[in-house]
């Protein structure tokens, strides 16, 4: 069975697996705790909007996003929210 392309907001993908490999690569070009870039923020805002708890996970608005440790010590996504709470996604629920 051929792979099933994956389009994140202007991104298009042949497969999850390419998808995967490109956020994986977003997510380890910074150090823990930075702030991910403007162009970067575009892109992953397009990707969590695609989160199946999308609403919830950015609750009142994202302000920006970062890269901080999660569970068991892997690093992960955040949502910096307008409200100054945060929130992790993972970029693998998303598509």
């Amino acid at each position: 069975m051929p792979a099933k392309p994956v389009s994140i907001g202007p991104l298009s993908f042949s497969s999850k697996g390419h998808a995967n490999d490109y956020f994986k690569d977003v997510l380890y070009k910074y150090d823990l705790g930075d702030k991910v870039t403007d162009e970067d923020a575009a892109i992953l805002t397009h990707l969590v909007h695609m989160h199946p708890e999308a609403a919830e996970k950015i609750g009142a608005g994202i302000e920006s996003f970062s890269v901080r440790t999660a569970d068991y010590g892997t690093r992960c996504f955040w949502i910096n929210r307008v409200d100054a709470t945060t929130e992790k996604f993972s970029f693998r629920a998303c598509y």
